[in-house]
């Protein structure tokens, strides 16, 4: 149906009173299999947040999406009700496996106005809701879910229909408030994975590093390199690959580490080995707290990946040393012993700490300007994944862009992902800003910049320009 950006709390907004941001008013999960009888209603519902709303509130809520899931599958079998706009609310629809359906319903931004006889009158803004980025939110937190409990049927296969409930609720209520409402944009959108470019020989002797580990235990699946929040190497799936890098990025990492050292947080329990007792300077992010005391019981995540073929569960072991940060994802059914960590740890570590530097050494030679730049630009492919961006980095200077213009830059996403044709397009916004979004061979590339005296051509110029200083042999449009 149709769409707009971003930002929601867990409270229910005053009916009157100005927002800035819309606001999420629910969030719940069905299955009508569950319940298909009258005063059954009430088995459908799996998880559903407000908790603190009636029951009767609950399954008119659910039986609506219901109605509308099947009213629109009349028309579009193949393809049902993924949203539906009101002139207040705006609700999202994801059915993540058959039979079962996850409802997101947001408020719509409003704002109140004077009108000449002095009465207030409550104006909703439905373009500051764009369905690209809450579908974007909605589907993630599905695949999130996914990579630690597994899928729902093989949940329900396994545990049952109380087993998945149970599960639901413990992910669900902390993660729905946990997401930063406020700064949803395009990059949400993409959840792509920013990638280190290295030279041959260092690229080489990372990949030989990763292979000796495998090669010496046998029980590690998979192995992912990360650096400075950059993926290296992986040797997942690439679908895998984004939501596994989207939770160390966003929530292991920043929750372990402290941004600026790259040193444990305090309270986290964890410490890197001392250096007048060890040859390195590594240690583990999850697993034992502490190699020396063989007693304490170590407390390993699992994941599931693979899910769309032959779901294969996996522990999930992480390992960090000066700035470097390694996934090793081990068989689970192989037992990860303190020994297994403690042997690990004698093998990596001395390496890691010597390739760290090496790569930090090659980043170094390439540190960005502390000045503003110029332009402001995102970059994404679809068929690798890679996102590469100078909005919200972490590294100076820190870029930001005005919301009406990340709002402008979804519509144009949207528009490209709706033709399905390459592409270019050009627009000038009322703060004298030029937009350029180009889109060629499953590759986007958007551009802001603030060059309110320079023409079309000027700006076509320009673009051409950037394109091949920094995405040479990336874009073919003429």
């Amino acid at each position: 149906m149709a769409a707009k950006p971003p930002s929601l709390t867990l409270s229910l907004p005053a009916r009157t009173s100005s927002r800035r941001y819309p606001t999420l008013l629910n969030f719940f999960i069905y299955n009508s299999t569950f319940g298909p009888r009258e005063g059954q209603e009430h088995e459908k519902i799996l998880f559903y947040m407000p908790d603190d709303v009636s029951l009767d509130t609950k399954i008119r809520n659910v039986g609506l999406s219901e109605a509308m899931v099947k009213f629109t599958e009349t028309f579009s079998p193949d393809r049902p009700c993924d949203s539906v706009h009101t002139q207040r609310k705006r609700q999202l629809f994801f059915q993540p496996e058959p039979d079962y359906w996850m409802i997101m319903t947001v408020s719509l931004p409003a704002f109140e106005r004077r009108t000449k006889d002095d009465k207030t009158v409550v104006e909703y803004r439905e373009d500051d809701v764009q369905d690209s980025v809450y579908s974007a939110v909605l589907k993630l937190s599905y695949k999130m879910f996914r990579l630690f409990h597994s899928t729902f049927a093989a949940i329900v296969s396994s545990d049952g229909k109380v087993g998945l409930v149970k599960r639901l609720h413990s992910f669900f209520a902390k993660y729905i408030p946990a997401l930063k409402w406020n700064h949803l944009d395009l990059l949400d959108v993409y959840a792509g994975i920013s990638f280190l470019p290295l030279d041959k020989h260092t690229f080489l002797r990372i990949q030989s590093f990763v292979n000796q580990t495998e090669q010496t235990f046998a029980q590690i699946k998979y192995t992912a390199f990360l650096h400075t929040d950059q993926i290296v190497w992986s040797g997942l799936e690439q679908e895998d690959m984004r939501v596994v890098y989207k939770y160390l990025t966003t929530s292991l990492l920043p929750s372990q580490l402290d941004s600026e050292t790259g040193m444990p947080l305090p309270g986290t329990g964890r410490s890197p080995p001392a250096r007048d007792q060890s040859a390195h300077p590594g240690w583990f992010l999850t697993g034992p707290k502490d190699l020396k005391d063989p007693t304490k019981p170590i407390k390993t995540p699992k994941i599931y990946v693979n899910c769309d073929s032959a779901m294969e569960e996996l522990h999930l072991v992480v390992y960090h040393a000066l700035g470097t940060t390694v996934c090793f994802m081990v068989s689970a059914d192989v037992a990860v012993t303190h020994d297994f960590y403690k042997a690990l740890d004698s093998f990596v570590g001395p390496q890691l700490g010597t390739l760290s530097r090496t790569v930090q050494e090659q980043v170094n030679k390439r540190v960005p300007s502390t000045s503003e730049p110029q332009y402001k630009f995102i970059y994404f492919n679809h068929m690798n994944l890679a996102q590469k961006s100078t909005i919200h980095t972490k590294k100076p200077p820190h870029v930001t862009i005005q919301g009406e213009i990340m709002k402008l830059l979804c519509d144009i996403d949207a528009d490209f992902a709706k033709a399905g044709e390459d592409g270019e397009t050009i627009m000038k916004t009322t703060g004298d800003c030029w937009v350029v979004g180009k889109r060629s061979d499953q590759r986007e590339f958007f551009v802001v910049l603030p060059q309110k005296n320079a023409n079309l051509i000027e700006i076509n110029e320009e673009v051409k320009r950037m394109c091949t200083l920094n995405f040479n042999n990336i874009f073919f449009l003429d």
